[in-house]
């Protein structure tokens, strides 16, 4: 997915200038991202809910701060259907099972959540004792303290 180089500068002190990299994404990018089509994100754009600039080439972009804050804002994360207990995991998705392959100690459970695949490792126990199947309703709780964020390789002139 290629993000359209912008750069601001601005001045720091007195003789000091920073110079700050700012995401642009065209329409079907953004459409993208956010998992609706072009026409929904332009009817976004028409009715003010999303900001659009032009770029160089006069084409409409949005910047990806904004389209960020959107996103979040958009997000309607399926009803959780466990009793409503405190917890300190954030991280939730509810989905269904798709499939389970089980062997004699461990159990692989892969989740359909939204248009994300999830998969589980656990205890063929474990997931004998949920009766966890095709099609059961489930919800999985992710709390990790390590989580890796990837970028997409940014070009050669995007470099400064």
């Amino acid at each position: 997915m290629g993000t359209r180089s912008v750069f601001a500068v601005s001045a720091v002190g007195s003789s000091r200038f920073t110079l700050s990299y700012m995401p642009k994404f065209r329409i079907a990018e953004a459409a993208q991202l956010l998992g609706v089509s072009d026409d929904t994100v332009r009817r976004w754009l028409d009715g003010g809910q999303l900001p659009v600039d032009r770029d160089q080439a006069g084409r409409m972009v949005i910047d990806g701060a904004a389209l960020a804050s959107f996103a979040q804002h958009q997000a309607r994360p399926a009803p959780d259907p466990t009793s409503p207990l405190g917890r300190s995991a954030r991280n939730r998705f509810v989905g269904l099972v798709t499939r389970i392959d089980t062997a004699t100690v461990m159990t692989q459970v892969e989740l359909q959540c939204g248009p994300y695949r999830v998969v589980s490792l656990m205890s063929s126990e474990a997931a004998r004792e949920l009766g966890l199947e095709p099609g059961s309703l489930v919800v999985a709780v992710v709390k990790s303290t390590q989580v890796i964020i990837e970028t997409p390789a940014k070009a050669a002139d995007n470099h400064g």
